[in-house]
C-alpha cells in the first residue's frame, strides 16, 4: 500500500492519521507541491487534477482524502473510526460536511496571509497558488471561521467529541486544518471558545497526530 503526497500535507495528514489510529502502515512517497511534482504528467496519470494525497492499494487507485479516509477505515484492521450506531454515524457525517464546506476554506485564507506562505511564495510551485489574501478577505474567513467555531463549541460543552462519545473521522478531517490555522495566527479563533479548545488539546494531544501531524516549516 502506498501513498503519494507529502509528511506536511493538511490532505495527507488525514490519510496518515487514519493509519496511525489504526496501526497499520503505508509507504509514503513524496509528492511535492512546491515543487509542482502534483502538476506532474506522472502524477496527473494517478490523479487527473494535480492534486495530492493519492492511495495506491494493491493496484486499486484512489484520490480525494476523505473518500480514502472512509476507504482505510474500513479496509483495514484495528480501531474503527466509524460510529456503529446509525446517528452518530450521521451525526460523523455531517462534521465532516461542515469542516468540508465551511472550515477548511476559510482556514486556508488565512493560511495564505500568514507565514507559511512566505515558505510557499518562495517556492517554484507557487505559480500554481492563489494570492494572498487582502484584510477584507481575513475580515470575512475570520468571521466564517467564527460561525463555524460558535456551532461547534456550543455542540462540544454537552459532549466529548463531535459525533458524540467517540473520536471518529469527523476529528480526523478537522485536525490538519485547525493546526495549520494555529501556526498561522488564527489560534484565538479556537481559544476564544472553551469547549471547542479543550477538545482541541484533546484530539491534538493524541499520540497519533504527534507522529504525523507535521506543519511545513522550510522549503522542502
Amino acid at each position: 500500500m502506498k501513498v503519494y503526497g507529502t509528511a506536511t500535507s493538511a490532505c495527507t495528514h488525514k490519510v496518515l492519521m487514519v493509519l496511525a489510529e489504526k496501526d497499520q502502515h503505508a509507504d509514503l512517497v513524496e509528492v511535492s507541491v512546491l515543487a509542482g511534482h502534483d502538476k506532474s504528467p506522472e502524477h496527473r496519470r494517478r490523479q487527473p487534477f494535480g492534486e495530492i494525497p493519492v492511495l495506491e492499494d494493491d493496484g486499486f487507485v484512489l484520490y480525494e482524502s476523505r473518500a480514502i479516509i472512509r476507504y482505510l477505515d474500513r479496509r483495514l484492521p484495528g480501531l474503527s473510526l466509524t460510529p456503529s450506531d446509525i446517528r452518530s454515524h450521521g451525526l460523523m457525517e455531517q462534521w465532516i460536511s461542515v469542516e468540508q464546506s465551511y472550515v477548511s476554506g476559510p482556514v486556508w485564507e488565512l493560511v495564505r496571509g500568514g507565514p507559511v506562505y512566505d515558505i510557499i511564495r518562495a517556492s517554484p510551485g507557487a505559480k500554481y497558488l492563489p494570492p494572498p489574501p487582502d484584510a477584507d478577505a481575513v475580515a470575512a474567513a475570520r468571521g466564517e471561521l467564527a460561525t463555524a467555531f460558535d456551532v461547534a463549541d456550543a455542540v462540544l460543552a454537552d459532549q466529548e467529541f463531535l459525533a458524540g462519545s467517540e473520536f471518529t473521522l469527523a476529528e480526523v478531517t478537522w485536525l490538519p486544518y485547525l493546526q495549520y490555522l494555529v501556526a498561522s495566527g488564527g489560534g484565538d479563533l479556537i481559544g476564544a471558545r472553551p469547549h471547542l479548545a479543550r477538545w482541541w488539546r484533546q484530539i491534538s494531544g493524541r499520540e497519533a497526530w504527534r507522529r504525523v501531524g507535521r506543519v511545513l516549516e522550510r522549503p522542502e
